[in-house]
């Protein structure tokens, strides 16, 4: 028996290394999101402007607007930061990748950190909360 631990310290180690350095996932985008309000009616570039200022800032995202239908996001958790452009119009709303630190980017394989994703699946739900909650 005392001839396995060896054996079992080395599975161990590897499988610890393979886990240390796996890759993340691929980047999440959100494209062409139609902007439904809960009254059917278009919202004005403003009112979109916004819901999303205020879907983010809810979130912990620093809103900052670029331009007249580009709000450049920025999340800081921890050392880490993710920062994305959010493009609208009156009907639809994007949400796409611009820049990150600490989160193990790979712009050859389109991939970064596993949790990325649930960022901006949780900052895309609240943008269509917000919308859809707002009396347009």
């Amino acid at each position: 028996m005392n001839g396995m631990r060896p054996i079992a310290l080395v599975l161990c180690v590897l499988v610890m290394a393979v886990m240390g350095c796996r890759g993340g996932g691929p980047i999440y985008n959100v494209k062409d999101a139609p902007a439904t309000t809960a009254s059917g009616r278009t919202p004005s570039l403003e009112q979109m402007q916004k819901a999303i200022v205020t879907a983010g800032v809810g979130l912990g995202w620093q809103m900052s607007v670029a331009k007249p239908g580009e709000i450049i996001a920025t999340l800081n958790l921890r050392s880490h930061q993710a920062v994305v452009s959010i493009t609208f119009t009156t009907k639809h709303y994007s949400i796409h990748y611009k820049d990150s630190k600490n989160l193990k980017y790979d712009a050859a394989t389109q991939t970064i950190h596993e949790n990325y994703a649930s960022w901006i699946q949780r900052l895309d739900g609240a943008i269509r909360t917000r919308l859809t909650a707002a009396d347009m």
